[in-house]
């Protein structure tokens, strides 16, 4: 499921306006996906996996001001790379206790990410699992509970609901949403008519459980 050893081979992806992201290991089955979002001129990057030469990336869209961490699962490689460029890692208020795992300095925010306008969305906030989604408007960043790699996907879907979460899908926090783009921790981004895709991947999310567990059996269902 997850890629190791030097990550040689990462690959670009969601290469837009509003930022860019890479696979750290495009072959793994995860598809463990980061991003660096660009806001006038900082960059904040979110759940990231190191990879060689990533800071060039970072510094082509501007200054790193901060990292973020947007699942309990997704500390990865965030608390690194906030100490190779002197920041602090970002953390939503329901994962202030992820601080304690982390070997940086951390911040936890409320309000819109500092120095930004993306609000935080609380997507899961269980004992399990704790997911904060952010949105400005035009770009949604999720980081679990949808996603865009093989086991999320049912039939023709270009976005899909997280296995787990297939039974209860977060049509609260993300329906009614109309992104432009939809960054996601598991695979390439949506960038075209993404409000139907993110729609599509919601309304449709029960009743193609049984496909969905069809195609990708039982053995892989968190990531």
């Amino acid at each position: 499921m997850k890629g190791s050893g030097e990550a040689t081979d990462w690959t670009e992806i969601d290469d837009d306006d509003d930022g860019v992201g890479w696979l750290a290991y495009p072959d793994e089955a995860m598809q463990r996906a980061s991003h660096a979002l660009s806001v006038d001129g900082d960059v904040y990057v979110v759940d990231p996996v190191d990879v060689p030469e990533l800071d060039d990336l970072l510094a082509e869209r501007g200054s790193v001001a901060g990292v973020v961490t947007l699942l309990d699962r997704h500390k990865r490689d965030a608390a690194a790379i906030a100490r190779r460029h002197d920041v602090p890692v970002y953390l939503p208020g329901p994962l202030s206790s992820v601080a304690g795992d982390l070997d940086a300095e951390t911040e936890a925010f409320s309000g819109p990410l500092p120095g930004t306008d993306y609000e935080p969305i609380t997507v899961v906030d269980a004992f399990y699992w704790t997911e904060v989604a952010l949105f400005d408007g035009s770009t949604l960043v999720v980081p679990e509970s949808v996603g865009a790699t093989d086991y999320f996907l049912a039939g023709d879907e270009r976005l899909g609901v997280h296995p787990m979460r297939r039974p209860v899908p977060p049509r609260g926090p993300l329906g009614g949403l109309d992104p432009d783009r939809i960054r996601v921790g598991h695979g390439a981004g949506v960038d075209t008519d993404a409000p139907a895709a993110l729609s599509d991947a919601l309304r449709g999310s029960r009743k193609r459980i049984l496909k969905l567990y069809t195609e990708i059996g039982m053995g892989a269902l968190r990531g």
